[in-house]
């Protein structure tokens, strides 16, 4: 049985949840729908603001509010990762604009 702080209804679909470890950690969104599996992982899919949707296990996810509202204060980027290209591309303008061009 796991602990439910704040009375989350922990791991329940719609709750608000950060990713604390695996491939896609720091990642936040909404939990979609949990996948049971007698004997081996669980499985979670969660789906951030930007729309896109990700699966990780249960043990990576750690509930941070109830429906959409977050009960600790988000990180400036609000936990979306972005794709290789945008990620470049952030870089590329970042560093032009520390130049001065």
């Amino acid at each position: 049985q796991l602990a439910c702080p704040l009375d989350l209804g922990c791991h329940s679909v719609g709750n608000l949840c950060m990713v604390t470890g695996g491939h896609n950690i720091g990642r936040i969104g909404e939990i979609i729908d949990r996948e049971r599996h007698a004997g081996s992982f669980d499985i979670i899919h969660i789906k951030d603001s930007a729309g896109q949707t990700f699966a990780t296990r249960l043990n990576n996810v750690f509930v941070i509010g109830k429906g959409n509202k977050p009960f600790v204060s988000l990180p400036k980027n609000k936990g979306i990762r972005l794709s290789e290209i945008e990620e470049r591309e952030r870089i590329i303008r970042v560093n032009a604009e520390s130049r001065g061009h």
